[in-house]
C-alpha cells in the first residue's frame, strides 16, 4: 500500500514539473460579430490519449467544448449550436464558430494527455469587436513603414456613433496597448493608462522606437469602458531597409569597372583582328603580283618559242 501510494506521489509530482517546465502563452485574435473564428487542436500521436477543448470566459469556470475519448469525438450540449462545428483533418481538429456573437468572447484552449497527465496546449483568446455598440475604437495608420531607429507614434480614439467625434469620453476607462509579432505565439502588453481625470480625451497615443525586426509586428489598442473591452484594428509596423550610401558608391564603381574593362577588351580584340586581316591581305597581294609576273614570264618564254619553231619552219 505504501507503495502504490508513493508511485502516485511520484506520478502526481512528475505531472506537475511537466506542466511548469512547459509554458503555453495565450496568443490574441481579434473577430468583428458576425465573422467566423476557428481553433486547432493537435490530432494525437498516440491512441488512448484524451483530448478536450475548454472554452473559459472571463470571470467564469471553463467549460468543456468537446471531448476525445477512445478516437471518439462528442460535442457537450451548450456548444450543440448549429454555429459551432467540430471536424478533423489530417493534423488537426478544427473546432470552428460562424455568425460570431459577443458572447463567444472567452480564452480556447486543449487538453491533452491521459488520465493521470495532463498539458494544456496552447490557449488563444477570442475578442470580439461588437460595432453595433455606441463606441467603437478606430487606429490609425493602418499600416506603418519606418527605418530601424526611428520612432512611430500610434494613434487610437474612442469615437461615438452618434456624432463621430472623439472630443468626450463614457466616464472612467482604461487604456492597454498589445503587440502581436509575426512568427510569435503570444501577444505583448506594451502601455497601461488609466484616466481619472475630470477632461477626458478619447484620443490615446503610444510613440514607439523600432530598434530592431523584433519590435515590428501589429499593435492592437483595447480601451476597457463602461464594463466593456472594446478593441482596434490594429496598425501593422514594418521596417524598410535604407540603401547604404557607401554600398551604393561601391557599386556605381563597380559597374564602371566592368563597363572599362568591358570595353578595353573588346578594343583590344578589334585591333588583334584588325592587324591580322592587313596582314593577310598584303600577303595574298603579293602571292598575287608573283603569280601574274610568272604568269607574263611563262607567256614570254611560250611566245619565244613559238617564234622560234615559226621561224625555222620558215628556214626549212
Amino acid at each position: 500500500m505504501i507503495g502504490q501510494l508513493a508511485a502516485l506521489i511520484l506520478l502526481c509530482t512528475m505531472s506537475l514539473i511537466e506542466s511548469a517546465e512547459d509554458p503555453h502563452l495565450i496568443s490574441l485574435a481579434v473577430v468583428e460579430v458576425g465573422g467566423h473564428f476557428t481553433y486547432q487542436c493537435p490530432v494525437l500521436e498516440i491512441e488512448g490519449k484524451q483530448l478536450s477543448l475548454y472554452k473559459q470566459s472571463l470571470g467564469q469556470m471553463a467549460q468543456p467544448v468537446f471531448n476525445l475519448i477512445l478516437g471518439k469525438l462528442t460535442v457537450t450540449e451548450p456548444f450543440l449550436d448549429t454555429r459551432f462545428t467540430a471536424t478533423k483533418n489530417d493534423t488537426h481538429y478544427l473546432f470552428t464558430i460562424r455568425n460570431v456573437r459577443k458572447e463567444d468572447e472567452a480564452t480556447y484552449f486543449c487538453l491533452t494527455g491521459w488520465t493521470y497527465s495532463l498539458s494544456f496546449g496552447f490557449g488563444i483568446f477570442l475578442a470580439v469587436n461588437d460595432q453595433r455598440k455606441s463606441f467603437y475604437v478606430k487606429q490609425i495608420p493602418k499600416t506603418k513603414s519606418v527605418q530601424p531607429g526611428d520612432s512611430v507614434t500610434l494613434e487610437c480614439s474612442l469615437i461615438s456613433k452618434n456624432n463621430e467625434s472623439a472630443d468626450h469620453c463614457p466616464g472612467e476607462h482604461n487604456v492597454s496597448w498589445f503587440r502581436s509579432g509575426s512568427g510569435e505565439s503570444h501577444p505583448s502588453i506594451l502601455y497601461t493608462h488609466s484616466d481619472e481625470q475630470t477632461e477626458r480625451s478619447c484620443v490615446f497615443s503610444l510613440s514607439k522606437t523600432i530598434h530592431k525586426s523584433s519590435d515590428t509586428g501589429t499593435y492592437y489598442c483595447a480601451v476597457a469602458t463602461c464594463g466593456q473591452i472594446l478593441f482596434g484594428e490594429g496598425t501593422t509596423v514594418e521596417t524598410n531597409s535604407e540603401l547604404n550610401p557607401v554600398v551604393l558608391v561601391l557599386g556605381v564603381l563597380l559597374a564602371c569597372c566592368v563597363t572599362v574593362i568591358a570595353f578595353l577588351i573588346f578594343y583590344g580584340y578589334r585591333r588583334t583582328f584588325c592587324e591580322n586581316c592587313k596582314g593577310r591581305r598584303s600577303e595574298g597581294s603579293d602571292l598575287c603580283i608573283s603569280g601574274f609576273l610568272n604568269k607574263e614570264s611563262e607567256k614570254r618564254t611560250e611566245k619565244g618559242e613559238r617564234n622560234a619553231k615559226r621561224l625555222y619552219v620558215l628556214c626549212c
